[in-house]
């Protein structure tokens, strides 16, 4: 069974940073490699929604709202992904979940952006 466990979320002053990080367990390297990983957000009241995304080779996508101030990246020896955050905004205040192939799913770290 795959297993995700997201860190590094926090409190932090707009402007600041914050880096995410998402450790997979439950499977092997290759399985792990072989596959997209994602990190998604929910704010209250809202529907969770795309941040980033990052597939096997490589190539990124992100939403709309982070572009330019956020950035994916993987270790697919450590079966990690991370997402460095930028230039936080209030508005980026969520809870931010790690995605395995869009199927699994951690338990969520909450940032929040508030002076």
């Amino acid at each position: 069974q795959v297993q995700l466990v997201e860190s590094g979320g926090g409190l932090v002053q707009p402007g600041g940073s914050l880096r995410l990080s998402c450790a997979a367990s439950g499977i092997s390297t290759i399985i792990f490699s072989i596959r997209t990983m994602g990190w998604y957000r929910q704010a209250p009241g809202k529907e969770r929604e795309l941040v980033a995304r990052i597939t096997t080779g490589g190539n990124t996508n992100y939403g709309d709202s982070v572009k330019g101030r956020f950035t994916i990246s993987r270790d697919n020896v450590k079966k990690a992904v991370y997402l460095q955050m930028n230039s936080l905004k209030p508005e980026d205040t969520a809870v931010y979940y790690c995605g395995f192939a869009d199927t699994y799913w951690g338990q969520g770290t909450q940032v929040t952006v508030s002076s």
